[in-house]
């Protein structure tokens, strides 16, 4: 078992990571707010360029390792664009993404976008799907849009389709993770108190401390349901709650020492922290809370529990 992306994986994730950054970084979701269209005519145009709807993660391993780091990348600077769920497409369904929706008020962040979804329950039915016409402010809804469930579609690999459309998501609230801790820890090495920079307060060493140990448990947990998927293993779908459920909880951990680290700065317009705190919400949210994604993997497990790289020492 490896769990390490491939260098190809690694490098497409650092050269999306840098195009992004040459189209406007932190820019680019101010500006999708005042004009959605960027939404399409930047984002989705600079990740066009360098082949990412190209990808095919359900059929090669390396492109569904480059998917994942693309995903990363994309979360760093809160891309105010669907790239999880439009890389998670089914080739064979015709539509341009995929998104896993709950039974109950079904929505993702796909307003505005001239696109055709299919959508998935945690069940595994795969459904057509129409996006609702969203009057909301972006400022509020961080584009968001409730979601017309139409009727069942047959010959569809609904387990495949759930983990995919599950573990992706989770790598961009990955990326965003790892900015905000970037962005909590050149703060207090810059900001002193009491003549000394706050990094040097040990209060403030353990709660980093705390973020970053949280951090790297999502990363981790990552790598091995991105290799649960690309192995074909049985158990895809457990993983990939188990892995949702570690993501949501980190998220909590992470975003409020960042915040309180930052002070109010943290949420004010003028810091990337609070851009990349809110538009963490939809993912955090949908298509479930905390408190669902546990149910579902708790009724999923049974008795038997996760198997993983320390399951079942003894093979009895």
């Amino acid at each position: 078992m490896n769990i390490e992306l491939c260098s190809e994986a690694r490098e497409f994730g650092m050269q999306a990571g840098r195009a992004l950054a040459a189209a406007g970084g932190d820019e680019l979701v101010q500006r999708a707010e005042l004009e959605p269209e960027v939404r399409r005519s930047v984002v989705a145009g600079v990740l066009g360029e360098l082949g990412a709807w190209d990808l095919s993660p359900r059929q090669d391993s390396v492109e569904l390792e480059a998917a994942a780091a693309l995903c990363r990348s994309a979360g760093y600077v809160a891309a105010p664009y669907p790239v999880a769920e439009r890389l998670a497409r089914p080739a064979e369904a015709g539509v341009d993404g995929l998104l896993v929706v709950s039974d109950v008020r079904p929505a993702a962040p796909v307003a505005g976008l001239d696109l055709r979804w299919a959508a998935v329950t945690v069940a595994g039915v795969r459904r057509n799907v129409a996006v609702r016409q969203n009057d909301s402010m972006p400022q509020t809804s961080m584009f968001v849009a409730g979601l017309e469930v139409g009727a069942a579609l047959e010959d569809a690999d609904g387990a495949a389709d759930v983990a995919l459309g599950l573990v992706l998501p989770c790598w961009t609230l990955l990326g965003m993770l790892d900015r905000a801790v970037d962005l909590a820890r050149t703060h207090v090495l810059v900001r002193e108190q009491f003549g000394q920079p706050l990094s040097q307060f040990q209060a403030v060493q353990f709660q980093l401390t705390d973020a970053e140990v949280e951090r790297r448990g999502v990363e981790m947990l990552a790598r091995y349901a991105l290799w649960s998927i690309g192995s074909g293993d049985p158990a895809a779908v457990q993983d990939a709650l188990a892995l949702r459920l570690a993501a949501i909880e980190a998220a909590d951990t992470v975003f409020r020492v960042a915040h309180q680290l930052h002070g109010a700065l943290g949420f004010c317009d003028e810091s990337p922290l609070s851009w990349v705190s809110r538009y963490s919400q939809p993912i955090r949210r949908l298509p479930f809370g905390a408190t669902t994604t546990e149910e579902l993997l708790s009724d999923g497990l049974g008795r038997r529990g996760l198997s993983g790289l320390f399951s079942d020492p003894m093979g009895v």
